[in-house]
């Protein structure tokens, strides 16, 4: 009841009438305050003329306030700019009174208005401080009331900086949801037991569960973007058993029109425990290098071509041409482009495998950069179907690289994955294959072949991430292949930049790496993704291990044996040092490959275990193959020798 009628009155009856009325009447009542004032506290003063004098004044007040228009802010959001426009009303209202005070005193025009300057600046200063100070009074009473009376959330802001401070508006402000600031948290010692809005800020050791009880906390918005990932997992994991929700304000760039909405304050993702900081590029060569340019991007509809567009849509890009197989998603990603208002694209539904057709497109929309993303990227699936993997990775690619020469694209740019060093399944050795391949036709080519490798992308189709997700939605267990595997993650966004950058960068020729931080433990990693969404392990939710699956390693790599890197001028990008290759015979062995028969499963996994010395199965049933391209090697080296003995008698 007393909620209904405090929002029904609030919001209902505080018009700007009503507000102009209690300016007035301020304006009057500080007017006889200014007489009392000026005749020593007294009512030794002039009664009847002071009468003559009010309605003229309340007109002259009226006026000014209808002129400037004081009165038509919200009063509860009253700010710096509200005060300014108080003193614009009190400063017309004092100098129309002058000014009629003068005139009057020349013409005698209203008998008995006359009122002593020193009244008239007495006056200016009691109705311009009364003014604001009821504005402020009735600020103060409003969010009082509301927390008081209205609240139904208690939280506490980590970060007591300028990010904090906005956030603490965001939320006192909201009219939907009622907010309680209780406390703002903050690392610096020095900040500890100061005072912001009459807030207390904390140190972060206050912040322990019997705090959060014995406030009744609800929420702990984190607001600093460089919060310490340490701290933050440990202030999940200590307030595990509290039923506090911890979220998170998106980065300043995120803001709608630069301002924060309660709206944007999200659940913590476990992208922000990484255990790095987010990559971040700020590279101006990027607009140049794609300015005018017409650029292919295949696989456009999947995680990592559908954000690729997304950003190079960003660019003063000609033309794109977005090249996918996958119909629906293609279509999705049109739509969300075209609300967007960007149409300087063309959607294509096409297989990379059919060269004809892609031959048609290059003929048509002559792209001078092409993005390669499409692939079967799915290994224990790929295990199962080797011939389906080289038909894609190796010879898909090889058909696009191919065009892509013969129509002397400026840039070509592949992206790779770290599952193709030292493979360990068909999926990481098809992308090897497709690495070798296109350094093979940078030698003769005017195209630039660039090569980007990295880890996995957080989020991205068939990702752990979702299906971690998927598996507590439906109360668990989540099924992970062993308690020991690692990966190296990164999110979308920071893959795409990533991809871009190389591009920028390329020669031709070079194989990327990215600097992904320290791999990240996926046991771990379920752990939290069961803290985050307020469930305990095992009570809640459950771990169930499944074993490794076929090809799958406990280890993801980012170079090959024999491997070095070079630095680039970006720190998170070096070029990866790779073995020399006989150019023609692997060109040549990788294009015999790509016409095997779809039923020669053994076979093909055979001849990419002798063109890829270094690929080794891994709980599969082509570890079979390893030991008898063991002894062919062995017996190759040991022909080689006994050729090379008998040349020298010779």
């Amino acid at each position: 009841m007393i909620k209904h009628y405090f929002a029904y009155y609030s919001q209902k009856y505080a018009s700007k009438w009503l507000v102009l009325g209690i300016d007035l009447s301020i304006v009057l009542v500080s007017f006889f305050i200014a007489y009392v004032i000026r005749f020593n506290f007294t009512l030794d003063f002039d009664i009847a003329q002071f009468l003559v004098q009010l309605p003229i004044l309340f007109v002259i007040a009226a006026c000014s306030f209808l002129i400037v228009g004081s009165f038509k802010s919200v009063i509860r959001h009253t700010g710096f700019t509200d005060v300014i426009n108080l003193f614009k009303s009190v400063s017309l209202m004092v100098f129309m009174t002058a000014f009629l005070v003068v005139f009057n005193r020349i013409t005698n025009l209203i008998p008995g208005f006359t009122i002593p300057l020193s009244i008239l600046v007495i006056h200016a200063l009691i109705s311009f401080m009364s003014l604001s100070a009821s504005r402020l009074l009735f600020k103060v009473l409003y969010r009082y009331a509301k927390c008081r009376l209205m609240a139904s959330k208690k939280v506490m802001i980590y970060g007591a900086g300028d990010s904090g401070l906005v956030t603490y508006n965001a939320l006192v402000n909201n009219v939907k949801t009622r907010f309680e600031v209780c406390a703002f948290i903050d690392d610096s010692i020095k900040k500890s037991g100061k005072l912001i809005n009459g807030v207390p800020i904390v140190s972060y050791n206050t912040v322990t569960p019997n705090y959060v009880r014995a406030h009744h906390i609800d929420e702990i918005v984190v607001a600093t973007q460089n919060i310490d990932t340490n701290h933050l997992m440990h202030l999940i994991d200590s307030l595990i058993d509290t039923n506090v929700k911890v979220t998170k304000v998106p980065p300043i760039e995120q803001w709608i029109n630069g301002e924060l909405s309660t709206n944007q304050i999200k659940k913590v993702q476990i992208e922000d425990l990484l255990g790095r900081a987010p990559i971040q590029i700020d590279n101006p060569n990027l607009l140049n290098e794609f300015n005018g340019e017409t650029v292919v991007v295949t696989g456009a509809a999947g995680s990592i071509g559908s954000e690729l567009v997304k950003q190079l849509s960003n660019f003063a890009v000609k033309h794109l041409i977005l090249i996918d197989q996958a119909e629906s998603p293609l279509y999705d990603l049109q739509q969300d482009l075209k609300q967007q208002g960007k149409y300087n694209f063309t959607a294509i539904v096409a297989d990379i495998r059919d060269g004809l057709r892609i031959d048609g497109i290059f003929q048509e929309h002559k792209p001078t950069m092409v993005f390669h993303a499409a692939a079967y990227k799915h290994v224990p699936l790929m295990e199962a179907s080797p011939y389906e993997a080289i038909k894609i990775n190796v010879n898909g690619t090889k058909i696009l690289a191919d065009i892509s020469s013969r129509y002397n694209v400026k840039k070509f740019v592949f992206i790779s994955t770290d599952k193709a060093v030292n493979p360990t399944s068909v999926m990481g050795a098809t992308k090897r294959m497709a690495e070798m391949y296109i350094s093979c036709l940078q030698k003769e080519s005017k195209t630039k072949f660039i090569t980007t490798r990295f880890g996995n992308v957080l989020g991205s189709n068939g990702s752990v991430i979702p299906l971690f997700k998927k598996q507590i939605e439906n109360g668990g267990p989540l099924t992970l292949t062993h308690k020991d595997i690692t990966r190296y993650f990164m999110t979308i966004p920071e893959a795409s930049q990533l991809v871009l950058e190389a591009g920028t960068m390329g020669k031709g020729g070079e194989i990327f790496i990215f600097d992904m931080g320290e791999s990240v433990k996926i046991y771990y990693l379920a752990l939290n993704m069961i803290k985050l969404s307020g469930l305990r392990f095992p009570e809640d939710i459950d771990i169930k291990i499944t074993g490794l699956r076929p090809g799958e390693k406990l280890y993801e790599e980012l170079l090959a044996n024999g491997e070095n890197t070079l630095s680039t001028y970006n720190k998170k990008i070096m070029i990866s040092k790779t073995r020399e290759l006989d150019y023609e015979k692997v060109k040549a062995d990788i294009e015999a490959l790509c016409i095997t028969n779809r039923f020669q499963h053994n076979n093909i996994v055979l001849k990419m275990k002798q063109l890829i010395p270094e690929y080794k199965s891994n709980n599969s049933d082509y570890e079979k193959f390893d030991k008898r391209v063991r002894v062919y090697e062995q017996a190759k080296g040991i022909l080689s020798n006994t050729v090379d003995k008998t040349f020298i008698n010779l």
